[in-house]
């Protein structure tokens, strides 16, 4: 079973929030795992902030395993709320897809982006 702890020492563990995480995994440019809506799932996390007061990150979706069948690529708009069993993975990705996604979303805070 998966916890919350990183795949790779030195960096911040299971008493950290996923606020954490995200910020280390956006600034690392690292992918991350984590369950959501009954699937375990990999992806780039790209903004990570606020929209319509709520706490969401927009991440391109690699990987899709579980409920729901196997769509897989493709930009998601998450809530944190709905995630669980996260972790930073040792994979990297390359950094932003472009400017396409960053027109259709605009955040009420943006805490970390990739750029």
């Amino acid at each position: 079973m998966r916890t919350n702890l990183l795949s790779f020492p030195s960096r911040p563990t299971a008493s950290d929030s996923l606020d954490a995480c995200l910020r280390t995994a956006i600034a690392e440019q690292r992918l991350i795992q984590f369950d959501y809506d009954g699937s375990t799932r990999v992806a780039e996390p790209h903004d990570y902030g606020l929209r319509e007061s709520l706490p969401r990150a927009l991440v391109y979706q690699r990987r899709k395993a579980g409920r729901g069948g196997p769509r897989v690529m493709g930009w998601r708009d998450l809530f944190l709320s709905k995630m669980s069993n996260w972790e930073v993975l040792a994979e990297t990705f390359p950094g932003s897809r472009g400017d396409t996604h960053r027109h259709h979303y605009t955040w009420d805070v943006l805490y970390a982006r990739v750029e």
